[in-house]
Order: structure tokens, then C-alpha cells, then sequence
């Protein structure tokens, strides 16, 4: 028989009817508001729109339903309907009703920074951030024109949800199962979102990214890690890839909220001050201005572009519109978030403690040291973060290298940590190039007592005698530098007592402070049994220790990136001007030894 003829229409076919006519509505509920707020007429078709917007599930209609929403809010906020005085009780409680509806639509949105859908997302973070000027343009129309104003609770509510990262509200009607792994990162920063808020606002405008930084230090104040481990990770996501922060007060030029690029009232003192030093510059212009005899055989000086000078008042005393044009302000709400996250990074299992302090101190002596207001406010964290040891350890003792040498720090122990470093194992790591790198410019200063370079020469020859010939190759130029740079390590290469091995060296090995190693009264004698060397790359480098100092110094670069593969590669492609011997002749054979029986064959 024939299949039976039905006329009913298809499951996919029923979900497009529901979906069009769900567009449908949105769209006709749209313009009712938009014509309601126009009209005065009553705005309960709002709700209606806010709950298909929370009960939709495909993202498309989701996407449509903020879009319209974010439509109708603009229009009501422009209206002033959120802001200004209250006429009625009647006005009052329509304006609590909407900010009711406000606040469950920016929740609705800061959730759907965790959607699985990425359009959904960036939708979200650019419709918080679009309601952000919206509203702080219309507190400004309201208040006093020459004080422009931001809108901080919502700003509060943006910065919330980047950081803490609450679930999306879809997630629960999402029919797609998690696994354990995804549970555990629900509350990490999203990369897509993270690079979208960095590189369209944090990074760009200066605005935000000064209140992001104040109210971020709030927040992890606020939140023990215990509450919220994710938190400094997330912060610290944001903060490691700022890249432009300003130096001088002219780069303050950038705004979100379009009211903060107007030129702020001067505070009080500072016009004070300001007043004082024309005068007295006006003063002492005319004082010598008649007894200046050069002017009438020199040229006029040129004058110096003005540099814009900013606000330079106490950052405690200013406005939130003057701590804006100023650099100090900025400098002062960027040192207090790092202060605040630096201990929170410390905290949770030791792994994660030294993946922290590695991702910070990457950035620290670049990005973040010279922003501080006072650097030095950073030396307990950064010394703590040596004991972890290895590149940890490594860069942290060179945070601690910029903050004595361009901030004066007085870190007396700073060698005698580095020292330390000089263990069996740090010959044999993959970061020993860096190692080397850095322990060149520590140990640059000419200024130094000989004692301690020796010793670092001295404890390295030691440790090459087990080494691989790469990290021999690294190590040879380098102590011919330190010799070069420190002439008092030459008796070091020419001493012509007898020494046979360890046992007759005075150096002591086992002394963890340099100036008390002997180093100085011993010899290189590893350095010297080089020479003999199974690689002719490290005996033939090992012998420019007998010739004469004449060149200036190695580039150390050329011989940092070597490894085993380099150096089989370089053997390899080496030309050979003689051909080796691939046999002995039978004549060359001494009689004595025994070993012609080996010629014979039988």
C-alpha cells in the first residue's frame, strides 16, 4: 500500500515558524516602546521583551532580543527617564521599575560573557560598554555641565563579570553535557572576550582603563582567594597585556565617555602656584631684560615646544575629573592594583604559584616597575619570588637588579642569591642561555670587588668539567669577558704553581658567600683541561686562553642558542682540508707491543 499522504508540516519546519514569529514579536515590541517612550504611554511591553530575551534558546533570537533591548534603553535613557529630579511619586516609581528592568538586562548580559556562543559574547561586552557612555552622558546632562560624570555602579557591574565571570544564564538550557575540565574553568576569563576588552577599550582609552584599575583593586580586596581563586588569574590576563601606558600628561588624550576630553578646572592651589610663577618670571624678565648685552650679538634661542604640563596637585585632593588629566592619578590606581594582586598570587598550590610569578615577572621590569609611583613597594614580593629558584628565581633577581640600580634599592644579599643559582644542575637546564645573559649584565659593573667576579668564574670553570659541550661553548667567551672587563682575574689563567687537581686548589667549593670562596688565589685549571676536549668546537675555543687579550670582547649572542643540534649540524657541514686516516700501515706498528698477531690471518 502507499505510505499515507499527511498534511501536517514537518519538527524543522514547526521550529522556523516558531522562530520567525518569535523575531516577529521582538520587533513589534520594540517599536511599541520606542513609540511608548515617545508617547509617555505605559512601558510593560518592556518586561515582556526582557523575558524572551531570558527564555530564548537559539542564539539567534537571543542576539536579536538584547539588540532590540540595548534600542529601547538608549531611547529611554535619552529621554532622561533614568536620571533627574523626580516630578511625582508616580515618575519615581516608573523610574525604579526601569532601573529593575535595567539591572536584570545588565546581569542578563554580564552572563552571557560565558555563552558558548562567541557572537553572543563580544555582543554582550560592546552593548555593556555602548550603555556605559549612554548613561554617563546622560548623568552629565543632568548634573553640572563643567564636571562631567561617569556612571561607576555599572561600570562595577562590567567590571564584575570580566573578572569573577559568573556562568551564562543559557548554560543551564544548554542540551551539551560538560565534562569535569569545563566545570573547573566556568569561571575563567574567556581569551575572546579578554583580547576584545584590551584591545578596544583597556588598552585605548584612558578613561577606562583608569577606572578598571581602581575598581579592580576593590574588587580582589573584597573577594579572598578563598571565595574566588579565579580572580587573580583573570586580573592578571588583563594587566600583563597592557602595553600602552601613558609617560607624560599629553598622552592623556583618549575617552570612552566623549564629557572627560574637556580641559578640568584647575585645583585651587595649583592656580596659586601657578599665579606666583608668572609673576615672578615676568618680574625677573624685566630686571634684565635691559642689562642682557648678548641679545644684540646672538641669535634668539629657539624657543622648546611646550610641554603639556598636567595636573600636578596631591592625587588625595583632586576630582574624579582631574585625577583623569593627570598622570600621577594614573600612576597611583595602576600601583594599587598591583600591590593588590601581587600577594594574591602567591596563594593556592605551588604550581600555580610559580606559573604566576613566571607570567608577572616577564613583564615587570618593562611593563609594570616603571609605572609604579614607588617601585621599591614591590621588593617583598619580588624577593620572595627567588627562593622558587630556576627561571622563576632568575627573573626575579633581575626585577631585583633594576629596582637597585635605577631605584636605588639596597639589597645587600642580591650576589650572594645569585651565587646560589651556581648548582650541578644549572649547567644542564634549558634556560641556562638566559642565565648566562643575565648573569653578563649583573656582573658588568667594573665597580665591582674582584673577589666576587672571581668567584662566579672560579664556581662555573668547576661546574663545566661535567657539562655538555654546549653550555661549554656558552661558558669559555663568557669568563674571557669577565677577564677582560675585570684585569685582576688575569693571575687566575697565569699562575705557575703545580696544581694536579682539586685537592691542591684552595678555591672552597662548598662557601655560600662569594668574598669568602678564595676564588682569587686559585687557578682556571678547568678551563685549561678544555684543551683536550673530545669536541674540537670546545678544544679549539679552550685554547684562546693562551694566546694574547687582543680582541675586545665576544659577542655573546652568537654563542647562546648552541645545543647538540646546532653543534652536529655545524660538525657536519664542516669542510675537511685533510683527509683522516682510515688505516694503519703495518710498518708504523712497533714490534714490541703485540700487535702484529692482531695482522694475521688465518
Amino acid at each position: 500500500m502507499p505510505a499515507r499522504q499527511t498534511s501536517l508540516p514537518s519538527s524543522s519546519k514547526k521550529r522556523k515558524t516558531r522562530e520567525d514569529d518569535t523575531v516577529r514579536t521582538i520587533q513589534d515590541l520594540e517599536k511599541q516602546l520606542t513609540a511608548a517612550v515617545s508617547s509617555g504611554s505605559s512601558l510593560n511591553p518592556l518586561a515582556d521583551l526582557l523575558d524572551i530575551a531570558l527564555e530564548a534558546e537559539a542564539a539567534a533570537q537571543v542576539s536579536k532580543a538584547i539588540y532590540a533591548l540595548y534600542r529601547v534603553f538608549v531611547v529611554i535613557i535619552s529621554r532622561g527617564l533614568l536620571s533627574g529630579p523626580d516630578a511625582s511619586e508616580e515618575a519615581k516609581a516608573v523610574r525604579t521599575w526601569l532601573l529593575d528592568r535595567l539591572h536584570a538586562f545588565v546581569d542578563f548580559l554580564s552572563g552571557l560573557l560565558k555563552d558558548e556562543e562567541p557572537s553572543l559574547k563580544i555582543s554582550a561586552l560592546d552593548i555593556l560598554f555602548s550603555l556605559q557612555k549612554h548613561l554617563s552622558s546622560a548623568l552629565t546632562r543632568v548634573g553640572d555641565a563643567k564636571q562631567p560624570q561617569f556612571h561607576a555602579s555599572h561600570f562595577r557591574k562590567i567590571v564584575t563579570a570580566l573578572l569573577l565571570c559568573p556562568p551564562s544564564p543559557r548554560a543551564s538550557r544548554s542540551k551539551k553535557r560538560k565534562t569535569d575540565e569545563d566545570e573547573s574553568d566556568d569561571h575563567t576569563l574567556d581569551p575572546d572576550v579578554r583580547d576584545h576588552f584590551v584591545n578596544t577599550w583597556f588598552s585605548v582609552h584612558d578613561d577606562i582603563r583608569w577606572f578598571f584599575l581602581r575598581d579592580s583593586a576593590v574588587l580582589i580586596s573584597k573577594h579572598p582567594y578563598s571565595e574566588a581563586p579565579q580572580l587573580p588569574g583573570n586580573l592578571l590576563s588583563v594587566l600583563e597585556r597592557l602595553t600602552t601606558f601613558p609617560t607624560k600628561a599629553a598622552e592623556l588624550n583618549s575617552w570612552w565617555v566623549e564629557e572627560f576630553g574637556t580641559k578640568p578646572p584647575k585645583p585651587k592651589k595649583a592656580a596659586d602656584d601657578d599665579e606666583d610663577e608668572d609673576e615672578a618670571a615676568q618680574s625677573s624678565g624685566d630686571a634684565t631684560e635691559e642689562d642682557d648685552w648678548r641679545k644684540f650679538f646672538d641669535d634668539p634661542p629657539a624657543k622648546p615646544a611646550e610641554e603639556k604640563k598636567g595636573i600636578t596637585a596631591r592625587v588625595h585632593t583632586l576630582t574624579i575629573h582631574q585625577s583623569l588629566h593627570s598622570l600621577a592619578a594614573h600612576k597611583a590606581v595602576f600601583t594599587r592594583a598591583w600591590l593588590a594582586l601581587l600577594p594574591q598570587l602567591s596563594l593556592g598550590s605551588l604550581d600555580r604559584t610559580k606559573a604566576y610569578s613566571l607570567r608577572v615577572l616577564n613583564v615587570l621590569h618593562r611593563g609594570v616597575i616603571p609605572h609604579l609611583t614607588r617601585p621599591i613597594l614591590i621588593m617583598d614580593w619580588v624577593s620572595s619570588s627567588v627562593d622558587h629558584g630556576g627561571t622563576v628565581g632568575l627573573l626575579a633577581l633581575n626585577a631585583l637588579f633594576t629596582l637597585m640600580k635605577e631605584y636605588n634599592l639596597d639589597y645587600p644579599s642580591f650576589y650572594t642569591r645569585l651565587y646560589a643559582f651556581l648548582d650541578r644542575d644549572v649547567l644542564h637546564l634549558k634556560h641556562r642561555a638566559r642565565f648566562f645573559r643575565l648573569t653578563e649584565l649583573f656582573l658588568s659593573s667594573t665597580h665591582l670587588p674582584a673577589t666576587i667576579v672571581a668567584s662566579f668564574v672560579k664556581r662555573l670553570s668547576r661546574l663545566s668539567l661535567n657539562a655538555p659541550p654546549a653550555a661549554v661553548v656558552m661558558l669559555i667567551p663568557f669568563t674571557y669577558n669577565m677577564l677582560r672587563r675585570h684585569p685582576a682575574l688575569m693571575g687566575m689563567i697565569h699562575r705557575n704553581e703545580e696544581l694536579t687537581g682539586a685537592d691542591c686548589d684552595g678555591f672552597d667549593a662548598h662557601e655560600a658567600n662569594p668574598t669568602l670562596t678564595n676564588a682569587l688565589e686559585s687557578s682556571l685549571w678547568e678551563l685549561y683541561s678544555h684543551r683536550q676536549h673530545y669536541h674540537a668546537a670546545v678544544s679549539t675555543l679552550a685554547k684562546i686562553f693562551e694566546e694574547a687579550f687582543t680582541r675586545p670582547s665576544y659577542a655573546m649572542e652568537d654563542f647562546l642558542d648552541h645545543t647538540y643540534g646546532t653543534l652536529f649540524e655545524t660538525e657536519v657541514k664542516r669542510k675537511i682540508r685533510k683527509e683522516p686516516a682510515t688505516a694503519l700501515e703495518l710498518s708504523q706498528v712497533p714490534e714490541s707491543d703485540g700487535l702484529e698477531e692482531m695482522w694475521t690471518f688465518r
